[in-house]
């Protein structure tokens, strides 16, 4: 009999995380390349297909793809065609790979996707493991990260990705449609605004979105005392330097408004007797959760509401898988032979 192995993935739009009853925790960039020809494929040493931050840095030599963003996982509505089914697909099989799963292993996966993810999304996800591992439940994202932290109960989940923000309410049961919100305002909504602000401000200066997506990692910030962010740019391909500290501030913060009000629609709509509880105990994950003061400025926002208390996840890019492994390893057994057996969608509204 082959040895049975639980995994946990976080399928995100920016960076894609797994972690393994074997130990293994992995985490790379969500980017997929495939060389434009014979010498790009040289290049990269005889690869068809490059992954995470090397093709992002090799990307002039490769036709590449983010398969996560604007895909039906994360957007309701959108189509997948078939270059990015592909894409996605091998970006799940080369996550898997690099976790070191021992040969010949049984796997069960818990896969994680956005609350309010679409069964066409659902069923994307399905289609590109199929190969690759033998039962596999999909779950929500920040039910995961909740699940992995032991806050179920009476808790608020806000998990901030870079395609969207999803958000749950948790009192101790499997979470209802009713009981999750998703917004798209997230991290790369930030990058396309902060590159708005930039080009506004700045006219002459030279960038691209990538340059803007780092200057955002490294200073983003919804502090009134952030530190300065002075960034370098050409002008005419002259690096010079410019301040873009309150730009920077006004782009991350354009994620606080909407996570408030999902927050408090949320709120009001659960038993008026837990409101109060449940107000307090607010769980913040996700890439977007590094953005300095983020759980300050929501608190603050909250204050007109009644108030709220935010508690911000330690490590927010292994929190998602770390919690998918958890839920999958406490998962009954019949329910991993039901999806092995039938590939069943029906439980993938988890």
């Amino acid at each position: 009999m082959s040895d049975l192995v639980f995994i946990g993935i976080d399928l995100g739009t920016s960076r894609t995380s797994i972690a393994t009853s074997t130990g293994q925790r992995e985490t790379i960039w969500s980017y997929v390349g495939y060389p434009r020809d014979h010498v790009a494929k040289k290049h990269f040493g005889g690869r068809d297909i490059i992954y995470g931050k090397e093709a992002l840095d090799g990307r002039l030599s490769l036709e590449l793809c983010r398969p996560m963003a604007g895909s039906s996982v994360k957007r309701r509505g959108a189509q997948d065609d078939a270059r990015r089914k592909k894409a996605i697909k091998d970006l799940l099989h080369h996550v898997i790979q690099i976790a070191r799963i021992p040969h010949g292993s049984t796997i069960y996966g818990m896969i994680g996707a956005p609350a309010e993810a679409s069964m066409e999304g659902r069923a994307t996800i399905l289609e590109a493991v199929d190969e690759c591992i033998d039962s596999v439940i999909i779950c929500s994202e920040p039910y995961a990260v909740a699940y992995g932290l032991d806050f179920i109960d009476d808790t608020l989940v806000i998990d901030c990705g870079a395609g969207t923000t999803d958000l749950c309410r948790l009192h101790g049961t499997m979470p209802k449609a009713e009981d999750q919100r998703t917004h798209e305002i997230a991290g790369d909504s930030i990058d396309q605004e902060l590159a708005r602000l930039v080009r506004e401000a700045y006219p002459e200066a030279q960038f691209s979105i990538n340059m803007i997506r780092a200057f955002k990692e490294k200073y983003s910030s919804v502090s009134k005392r952030m530190d300065p962010a002075i960034v370098s740019m050409p002008v005419a391909g002259r690096p010079q330097q410019f301040d873009i500290t309150e730009l920077v501030f006004k782009a991350c913060y354009t994620l606080v408004p909407p996570t408030v009000t999902a927050l408090q629609e949320l709120i009001a709509t659960y038993d008026p007797e837990y409101q109060e509880k449940m107000r307090s105990h607010i769980l913040l994950g996700g890439g977007g959760s590094v953005i300095r003061g983020l759980g300050l400025a929501i608190e603050q926002a909250l204050e007109e509401y009644g108030g709220g208390h935010v508690i911000t996840v330690a490590e927010p890019q292994h929190a998602g898988a770390d919690g998918a492994l958890k839920f999958a390893l406490d998962m009954p057994a019949e329910y991993w032979n039901e999806f092995r057996s039938i590939r069943s969608l029906e439980m993938a509204a988890t």
